[in-house]
């Protein structure tokens, strides 16, 4: 079966409707992070239609997805980090039944969290420690343990970081050098010998 193909008018609306769903759910107060990962998985299901339909469409979807929700985000000033960690629970969740591979998923969320968070100018350190706790509690029950869970957060904030440029790297690195939810985060890629080597000092 082919992969579902997003047209521009379609990316647009799922992005705004993302967007005005995670404000709404931000200003009604309560659990945030309940009415994000909610609100994630209303979308996920919307924007795939056939669960059979991985690959590239799911790419797409989260792509869309997550830039709704950070831009929502950016929009009322709410904290990127809670957020951050709705959307990954959201996304695991809202894939869960599909087939799609855990580590890749957060990956892919993680990536897409960070590119969007640099792009509204939001605080990337809280968005990558609001990855990690979420990606180790939505794995709780994929038999993923909370040290995969979070090495794949690391693994494609600091992708997206390498993309923005080397400032953006060291925020990552120095977010993810202390143990996060009692874990303690390791990379497995190329940063493997420099990204935890030392903590950043803080600029003045």
């Amino acid at each position: 079966m082919d992969n579902k193909i997003f047209f521009p008018d379609e990316k647009s609306e799922i992005v705004e409707a993302v967007k005005n769903e995670i404000v709404a759910a931000i200003n009604g107060g309560g659990d945030v992070v309940k009415a994000v990962v909610d609100a994630i998985g209303r979308a996920l299901a919307a924007a795939l239609g056939d669960a059979s339909q991985l690959g590239a469409s799911l790419t797409e979807a989260i792509s869309h997805i997550v830039r709704g929700a950070i831009h929502g985000v950016a929009e009322i000033g709410s904290d990127v980090g809670v957020v951050a960690k709705g959307i990954i629970i959201g996304v695991l969740r809202g894939t869960k039944e599909n087939g799609a591979q855990p580590m890749e998923t957060i990956s892919l969320t993680s990536n897409a969290v960070i590119m969007n968070t640099v792009e509204v100018g939001g605080n990337l350190e809280k968005a990558v420690k609001g990855l990690v706790e979420g990606a180790i509690h939505g794995t709780k029950e994929l038999g993923v343990s909370a040290e995969e869970a979070a090495s794949a957060v690391a693994d494609g904030a600091l992708k997206a970081a390498r993309n923005v440029g080397s400032t953006a790297v060291e925020r990552i690195r120095h977010a993810l050098f202390s143990p996060i939810s009692g874990v303690k985060v390791t990379f497995n890629g190329p940063f493997k010998k420099t990204a935890f080597s030392e903590p950043l000092k803080k600029a003045a």
